[in-house]
This record gives structure tokens, C-alpha cells and sequence, in this order.
């Protein structure tokens, strides 16, 4: 009988590496894909892709596995590229990251895989799927300190009927251990941080070449000017470092001392900046959202109202009770008012360890929203 084969995107990383080696051991057919998904100034000092590719293949050679490459650039500019750059000219936060899973891992990768005569694929993703009176369900990590089933929210019984997560049940910790057991040359290799396509690098001099942007006035709720921002789509909701407004004589307390700023509004019409002080100020406290563009992994909404949202991601879930309003719009309201919701980022729900999906904060609940655009 021969071996299931299952193709696994290696990233150079020692989670994706790792993820192969347990494969190969469950018996499987392993063959590693390094995706190519950025090439403007992919060799500039911020791009660490050459060494990560010579990583994978390092790895590939001492696990026994073969192991190609191929390009999505195309197709990453097209799906989450362009909508991430439309995203910031509305003045909102987008999450490449969930954008990139739908579309590139689990789209281009799987049909690339398929095409290739693969029965699954799988990554070095921490998550669980599990299959339950014939549906899939998306499931938290075992290690909820690496749990990333939140940027998976947007991923279809389809694409999770093909999907293997090999480190769905074990913790980071015995992955390192792993690695170093059996002699990977990346073991102690540092996680990467950035945004798949921008790396390491100054987030807004990246920004800098592809956005129009013009300068504008900072003002407090009542009016005041405490500043010049730099371009709207520099800041994101509940930014306090990089304002650029700190230190304000006026804005002081008796004893010297002054409380945080952060940014709490953008109005995009006034390209103007609105910020706080305080970490708890009212404009930062939201009782619910409004969302749209949902995607939800059982194909439809939940039936139950009262579940469990994260509306950032490492956030611990939150009570909630969720409102179908719309073909792809639903809002949720909050046991306790919650901090900075921020137009762009996603609101997943959970009903215990399955993630049921969710969709794209259009704006918190509270009068005036975060993001005033004449986009609608």
C-alpha cells in the first residue's frame, strides 16, 4: 500500500521543520514547498528570504525529504497585497496575516499541492482540526500561548478537510526540543515577527512608497491642536508610542506628572487625528462592534448568540453575545467595554476551544466611530 503524501509549506522556520519531521515519522510522504510570496527588494537587509529558503532546504536534506519552490508573488499582490494597501488609504488596521492564510496558504498552496498529487497539505501552524459528524471544526492549540487559530478564522470546510497541523498538540517548548534532538541546524533559530512581507523592516518608511499621504492636525475631544501627525494611515487605534506629542506642559497634573496619550479617532474627511489621555478614557472603552465581510467555518453563522470573542490577536477571549444583521455584517456586544477596537483588525468567536469564525471590524459600537470616512 503506499504512503499518503502530504505536501508541507517550509518556511525556514523550526516550527514549519519540525511540523515535516513528524510527518515523515507518522509514515507519510513528505514533500516541502517553500512559497515565494514577495519579490520588490526581496534582497534588501530587512529580507530575509534567500536565508531562509537555504534554511529549508538544510532542513530537508537532513530530515530525507525533497523539497521546491514556488512563487505566489503574483497572486499575493493581487489577493492580499492590494487590499491591505486599500485598507490603509481608509485610515483602518488591517491583518495581512488572516488575509494571507485564506487566500495564498490555503488557496494557491493547496491547489499547488493538489496539482502536484498531494492527499493533504499541512503547516507549522498551531491549531487542531477535527472532524465531527462529518463537518471540520477549527480548534485552539494545545499551547494556548501559540495558539493561531485566530489569523485561521477565514478558512472553509473544504480547505480544513485537507489540512494536517502537526503541532496542534504540542507545546513550542518540546518543538525546540524536537529540533534539537534530532539535529536540525535551525533549532534555535529566532520566530519571525513581521508581516510576511515586510520582514524586519521601519514599518512606515515601507509604507512611505506605496501610500499618498498628508500631514495633518492632532486634536484632543474638545478641539485642541496638541500636534502635527504625519499621515492618517501611520496610526492605528489605541497607538500610544510614536505620537509624537509627549511631554505637553499644559496638559499636566499638579505634582509635574502626565497621563499616556493615545490615538482614539481618525477622521479621515478632516484628515484629522484624535487622541486621549489615559489608558481607560471613555473614546478607548467600546461596549460592542460592527463587523462585516464574515466567513464562518461551518459554512454558516452560529446558531448560538451568547459566545467568546478575541478582537486582536494574544487577547484572552471575551464574553459576548453575537447579532447576525446582515448577509456578510453581524455586531457584538460586551459583558465589559473593551479597549481600542480597531476598524481593519478581526473579531473571531469561540464557543470553548472551536473557533467559529468571524469577520472585519467596521467600528466599535459607541457614538462616533473610530474611523470617520466617507468609505462605506
Amino acid at each position: 500500500m503506499s504512503k499518503k503524501k502530504v505536501v508541507i509549506g517550509m518556511s525556514g522556520g523550526v516550527d514549519s521543520s519540525v511540523s515535516a519531521w513528524l510527518l515523515k515519522e507518522q509514515g507519510y510522504e513528505v514533500v516541502g514547498l517553500f512559497m515565494k510570496n514577495w519579490e520588490d527588494d526581496d534582497d534588501s537587509e530587512y529580507c530575509s528570504a534567500r536565508q531562509d529558503w537555504l534554511d529549508a532546504v538544510t532542513v530537508a536534506d537532513v530530515i530525507g525529504i525533497d523539497i521546491e519552490v514556488v512563487n505566489f508573488a503574483a497572486e499575493y499582490k493581487e489577493r492580499v497585497f492590494s487590499e491591505f494597501l486599500k485598507e490603509y488609504e481608509a485610515g483602518r488596521t488591517p491583518n495581512p496575516d488572516v488575509l494571507c492564510n485564506a487566500e495564498i496558504k490555503f488557496k494557491a498552496f493547496l491547489d499547488h499541492a493538489m496539482s502536484l498529487g498531494a492527499e493533504r497539505i499541512a503547516t507549522g501552524h498551531y491549531a487542531r482540526v477535527r472532524e465531527k459528524d462529518g463537518r471540520f471544526e477549527l480548534l485552539k492549540a494545545v499551547d494556548d500561548t501559540k495558539d493561531q487559530s485566530y489569523f485561521l478564522h477565514r478558512l472553509n470546510q473544504k480547505q480544513l478537510s485537507k489540512t494536517i497541523f502537526p503541532l496542534g498538540e504540542i507545546r513550542k517548548t518540546e518543538v525546540r526540543k524536537i529540533a534539537e534532538k534530532i539535529g536540525l541546524p535551525n533549532a534555535k533559530k529566532k520566530d519571525s515577527t513581521g508581516i510576511c512581507f515586510i520582514g524586519e523592516r521601519p514599518f512606515r518608511a515601507f509604507l512611505n512608497r506605496y501610500l499618498s499621504y498628508e500631514p495633518g492636525p492632532i486634536r484632543t475631544p474638545e478641539g485642541v491642536e496638541v500636534g502635527r501627525h504625519v499621515g492618517l494611515s501611520f496610526y492605528t487605534i489605541g497607538q500610544r508610542k510614536g505620537i509624537g506629542i509627549g511631554g505637553l506642559k499644559s496638559f499636566r497634573k499638579p505634582d509635574g506628572t502626565s497621563d499616556a496619550w493615545y490615538v482614539a479617532r481618525k477622521d479621515i474627511p478632516n484628515n484629522t487625528l484624535y487622541v486621549v489621555q489615559g489608558h481607560d478614557h471613555p473614546w478607548l472603552l467600546s461596549p460592542s462592534l460592527v463587523a462585516g465581510q464574515s466567513s464562518w467555518i461551518a459554512g454558516t453563522p452560529p446558531q448560538t448568540h451568547d459566545l467568546a470573542v478575541k478582537t486582536r490577536y494574544r487577547q484572552k477571549d471575551v464574553p459576548c453575545r453575537l447579532d447576525i444583521t446582515g448577509h456578510a455584517e453581524f455586531s457584538a456586544s460586551f459583558v465589559q467595554p473593551q479597549w481600542a477596537i480597531t476598524p481593519g483588525q478581526s473579531a473571531v468567536f469561540y464557543q470553548g476551544d472551536v473557533c467559529l469564525g468571524g469577520g472585519i471590524i467596521d467600528s466599535s459600537g459607541k457614538t462616533g466611530n473610530d474611523v470617520v470616512s466617507t468609505k462605506a
